[in-house]
């Protein structure tokens, strides 16, 4: 899925640099943020057979304040039209000596559970990948307001390792009958999402730019149900005709819930959620050519 994704994105790329006139501009972005990250999952207690919330930073010590680098790449045209290609990326890894809080697990229709004391390796990975087009209803030689629409898409990569138990089945009572070996989890998951929003630019110095957007997005359909929100406030500064530097916060947080259930009957045994979101101060350089 992920390799599509790729291709879909090359051949944006192709189809835009065929389409370049000379009236029409690039500008590449490349930056970072130093990102305050909360990600939780959703659970099993093995104990109580009831779902919880999994702090992944607190329970499992992954880091919490990191520096997340992006690349974007803009295209505009006719005027008022723009196109973008975003990338954003978010890799932790921690070890955990010994577990305190036990938790079961559902991946891939299978069930795994972590016991207390034991030691865990957790590995987390999210790219995030963003194609939008934009259309400007508004303009002057001083601000711009428009309006944009795109796709999110996810690439999750949660590892662990340890010993980690096996559920093989469960019992009437609702206990699950554990075999404990060493494994490793390996599960990487897509989760495309599209979204709406707004964006402006004002230029309330000469070379001095106030610019914001926010995008949004959800979802709820039988047992899956999502949503997304991204907010931008920035300044920007010429250095010269081609260099700017960029200055700004931003806040995004992305939700994925999925319903299970075991087999064919009615009983529950969690969802499978993932609630992901950082916030923090932004700088970057942008190139136009």
């Amino acid at each position: 899925m992920t390799g599509k994704i790729w291709q879909i994105v090359a051949g944006l790329l192709f189809l835009m640099a065929l389409d370049s006139h000379a009236e029409d501009d690039w500008q590449l972005n490349f930056g970072g943020f130093y990102a305050r990250s909360d990600t939780d999952l959703q659970v099993t207690s093995p104990l109580t057979n009831n779902p919880f919330t999994l702090d992944l930073e607190s329970d499992l010590k992954l880091a919490k304040n990191q520096f997340l680098p992006f690349i974007e790449l803009e295209y505009h045209f006719n005027e008022r039209h723009q196109l973008f290609i975003e990338w954003e990326r978010l890799h932790r890894s921690a070890t955990n000596e010994a577990i305190t809080t036990p938790f079961e697990l559902s991946l891939n229709d299978n069930i795994y559970t972590v016991q207390a004391g034991v030691k865990l390796e957790t590995e987390l990975n999210i790219d995030i990948l963003r194609l939008g087009y934009s259309y400007s209803i508004l303009q002057s030689d001083h601000y711009d307001l428009g309006v944009s629409v795109g796709l999110h898409t996810m690439m999750i990569k949660t590892g662990l390792q340890g010993q980690i138990g096996a559920c093989l089945n469960r019992t009437t009572g609702g206990q699950c009958n554990i075999q404990t070996i060493p494994r490793y989890l390996d599960e990487n998951i897509t989760a495309p999402l599209p979204d709406v929003g707004v964006y402006g630019d004002y230029e309330f110095y000469p070379g001095w730019t106030f610019k914001a957007h926010a995008q949004y997005f959800y979802i709820k359909f039988d047992d899956l149900q999502g949503s997304l929100y991204d907010v931008l406030l920035a300044v920007s500064s010429d250095i010269n005709e081609d260099w700017q530097i960029n200055l700004g916060y931003n806040y995004y947080k992305v939700s994925a819930d999925i319903g299970q259930n075991l087999g064919k009957t009615d009983i529950k045994i969690a969802d499978y959620a993932i609630h992901y979101q950082f916030i923090g101060p932004m700088i970057s350089v942008s190139y136009k050519f």
